[in-house]
């Protein structure tokens, strides 16, 4: 490629048209992914069951149902096409980050029970990833790390213990 052509097409690729055309078809891309979308609901509920799972991982997921459920948006969902996308990232990010912290091993138990190809799996969850950003992705695998941290925090103060013994005390609110 000619010098004055690289340097044509790097102007073209970084065009606002051109980012919108590469995010456009990154989402074309994840329509596959998403008619597969039972399967992988019927993957989540298995390991959400399994005692196996890390509870933490659990957490997240909560937390994601739970962003979903209040229905406090980033973006009002009033506004087109956009309004909708944070829910989206929220459940995406959720599911990836739960996947990541399940062991491999139980993982693997499950999609072959569930008959989930391992290879089309491992496909479509990279395929998942491209479409997150870095940034947003980079932050937000922090958070089990966090409530790891913050469950650790709350058990070694041991409230748990003296709030059992408070509620079930005899006159007390229970």
């Amino acid at each position: 490629m000619a010098p004055g052509a690289a340097a044509s097409a790097a102007r073209h690729n970084s065009a606002p048209g051109g980012i919108a055309m590469r995010r456009f078809l990154k989402v074309l891309a994840f329509l596959p992914v998403a008619s597969r979308t039972p399967s992988y609901t019927r993957l989540i509920w298995e390991l959400v069951r399994d005692e196996r799972t890390p509870g933490a991982r659990k957490a997240l997921l909560a937390g994601a149902l739970g962003y979903l459920v209040l229905g406090r948006d980033l973006i009002p969902d009033d506004i087109p096409i956009i309004g909708g996308l944070d829910d989206l990232v929220v459940v995406v990010l959720a599911v990836d980050l739960f996947l990541e912290g399940v062991p491999n091993e139980l993982l693997h138990e499950k999609l072959d029970l569930l008959g989930i190809d391992r290879a089309s799996f491992e496909r479509d969850m990279a395929q998942v990833r491209r479409l997150m950003p870095g940034p947003i992705r980079r932050v937000v695998r922090r958070i089990p790390g966090a409530i790891g941290a913050a469950v650790k925090a709350v058990e070694s103060t041991g409230i748990g213990p003296r709030t059992r013994q408070w509620i079930t005390r005899e006159g007390s609110i229970a």
